[in-house]
This record gives C-alpha cells, structure tokens and sequence, in this order.
C-alpha cells in the first residue's frame, strides 16, 4: 500500500484509510450491523497495508471507539488511530458542539479509556464551536500533545480562516471535510490554504455515501435509512437525478474494468499526494475492492469525462443538511 505523508511534522498514514462510524451507527439498523465482520474488517486492513482508522466519540456514541479498542488488542503498532471530540448527542437526538478546553481534555481522557491505548495519532476538532475562540481550543489539544496523549492534531469541516488561526497555536497535520466527485467545494478555499501551510487533507465521504458505488438507488435504499432524511442528495426528487449520474460513472469504469467506486476513489488520489480518502465500510470484501484503488491510474482523457459528469448542474441537492453551520 502506498504510503503518503500529512502535514509537516511527518504524519505516515496508508494512502487509503478506513472510515469505521458505520460499524457502529447511522448507516443501516443495529441488525444488520456485525460486530465480528467489523472487526475481522479492521484485521484485513492492517493485512492490505490499510493502517489509518478513522472514528469518533460521537459515533455511538461511543460504541465506536470501543470496537476499535477490541480490534487493536494484541496489535496497536499495526495502526494510525484517528479520533475527534467536540459533538455532544443529547438525549433527545439533538448535537450540541463543545469546544471548551476542559471538554478537549475530558474527551481525550475518555477516547484512550475506550480505544484502551496510551495516545491518539490524530486527534481532530469535530466541528467548529463559534461560542469559544479556536485559540483556546487548538491551546488546549497542543497541551495534549505536550503531555503525550495525542501525536497529532487536525480540524473537521474548517474553513481558511479558522485553519489559519488554529495553525499558528500549533501545527495542524490534517483538516478533514468531504471530498468526492459529487463535493467539490473544498477546493475553492480550503485546499489552497491547506497547501499553502502545508497541512494534509482527509477525504470522507469519497463515495458520496455510496451513490458513487453504484449499488444504492430509490428501490435498494430502506425507506428508514437516515440518509434520506438527514442528507439532501437522497431526498426524493434527488436521490434518482444523482443515482443517474453514479450510473454514467459506472460505465465509465466498466470500459477500464474497474468497478465505479474504484474509479472514485483513484480520482480523488489523484488531486494530489496530499489528499487521503477513507471511505467507509464494515465489510472485508468492500474494503479490498476499495484498496485496489490505488493501483488505478487515469489519464487526462478519464479525469475530463468523469468531471464532465458530476459538473454541479448534474448533482442535486447539498451534501450536507446543515450546510450553512459548517465553516468556510
């Protein structure tokens, strides 16, 4: 597996990694989700070179961090851990985010009980709290890496502006936000200041929640799926406009004998050696078919007729139902 580098203090992470929240929430009922193909998911990462694990404490919550705690047993060595703080589920479902110092430093504490190790490889802000100045918590999880309880720090959904601030408390190895050839907006801003300062930029959500697979349409989606109700792209109305384009993807990656998420995924690694996708999934087999990806070279033809297709007019509905509170 390619290696590739974050930020400028030398963050080595695989350069696919592993999205775990849906081992253990949002996507599918707590049925159909298998904890023992969960983790043999994570042992077959670490056997593909797949090292980088993405979670956080709000995924759950934190039922996530546990799983992975179980997997690592026996093989911590084998893996980046990456883990955030900051969103707070209430009890009546709604999110509140909390940036405070004294909840960074709760948080930590409470993640590396969970994933039952000594410190966190990457330890990233969920999202942007406006009520508290991000010196005070960027201060605050440098602290952390002063008292060796985290390597490395990063921000989620963070605009220019905030990564600039934050930046210059302590070096921010990574900002992750979602990238895909359905979500184009990061690079507008957010990856020229990135590159700029030299920080490293992870890519959730490559597959556009799995539209981009191929494999998710009106009749194969679960009319409780909370995607439809939490993501504007799955909305009726939306979901069959997008699944449209996904299919024309699809044949695009049936001509070079690869499947559609392939294709996405060797996209994305091709913005830059900088940029590090970690698509999701709680099955062995998607997470090989999802690693082949590095393998996939395209040339200027292949990128041009995939950009042709997902340009914003064919792709319908916001990526986000609370677009407007993530920072840019």
């Amino acid at each position: 597996m390619e290696q590739r580098t974050l930020g400028t203090q030398g963050l080595e992470v695989s350069a696919i990694g592993l999205g775990c929240m849906g081992m253990s929430d949002f996507y599918g009922t707590a049925e159909e989700r298998d904890q023992n193909e969960a983790i043999a998911t994570i042992d077959r990462a670490a056997e593909l070179g797949v090292t980088m694990l993405d979670t956080a404490d709000m995924y759950g919550p934190f039922t996530n961090e546990e799983l992975i705690g179980k997997a690592l047993t026996g093989r911590r060595d084998q893996y980046i851990v990456a883990t955030k703080f900051g969103f707070e589920r209430q009890s009546d479902g709604s999110q509140t985010v909390n940036g405070r110092p004294e909840h960074v430093r709760r948080a930590c504490d409470a993640s590396l009980q969970r994933l039952d190790i000594d410190v966190i490889d990457l330890y990233y802000q969920h999202r942007l709290d406006r009520r508290v100045p991000i010196e005070e918590t960027v201060g605050a999880m440098a602290e952390l890496v002063q008292a060796g309880k985290v390597r490395y720090l990063g921000l989620s959904e963070a605009g220019p502006a905030t990564i600039r601030r934050a930046h210059a408390v302590h070096p921010i190895s990574a900002v992750q936000s979602e990238y895909s050839l359905f979500s184009r907006d990061v690079e507008e801003s957010v990856l020229p200041a990135m590159r700029e300062l030299g920080i490293g930029f992870v890519a959730y959500s490559p597959l556009g929640r799995g539209i981009l697979t191929g494999a998710i349409g009106s009749d194969t989606l679960a009319s409780s799926d909370t995607r439809r109700s939490r993501f504007p792209r799955f909305a009726e109305g939306n979901l069959d406009a997008n699944v449209a384009v996904a299919s024309r993807i699809g044949d695009i990656a049936a001509e070079r004998g690869v499947t559609a998420a392939q294709l996405a995924l060797a996209w994305l690694l091709q913005r830059g050696p900088d940029i590090v996708p970690i698509p999701g999934t709680k099955r062995r087999d998607r997470l090989e078919e999802n690693a082949g990806a590095v393998d996939i070279a395209l040339d200027a033809g292949d990128l041009s007729r995939l950009e042709d297709v997902t340009s914003p007019e064919n792709v319908r509905g916001d990526r986000h139902w609370d677009v407007g509170a993530i920072d840019r």
